[in-house]
């Protein structure tokens, strides 16, 4: 299960030490980007949770008062972004060690 969660930037920092510190959560594949970074617009982050659907709803509790669900079209171009990245980065490991 994949959730993603837009987090105002003046509330990054906590939204770290919660989701960061939460031994299930933390466990999860967890990233987070810049809206600039992703070509959306505002000031704002992006954090991405993989993982079980246990952990990506306990992160849903987590950040009830921390951040929100990104929609739809914002939650579609942040995987995307992701997605791509980890390709790209597969294909450099993998010309390097052939």
């Amino acid at each position: 299960m994949e959730v993603v969660f837009k987090i105002k930037k003046q509330d990054l920092q906590k939204v770290k030490n919660v989701i960061l510190k939460d031994e299930v959560v933390s466990k999860a594949s967890i990233i987070f980007k810049e809206s600039g970074g992703l070509g959306l617009k505002g000031n704002d982050y992006y954090c991405y949770i993989s993982g079980l659907e246990e952990t990506c709803n306990k992160a849903k509790g987590l950040m009830k008062n921390l951040g929100k669900i990104a929609n739809k079209r914002d939650t579609e171009k942040v995987i995307a972004q992701i997605k791509s990245e980890e390709e790209s980065a597969m294909t450099g490991f993998s010309s390097i060690f052939g």
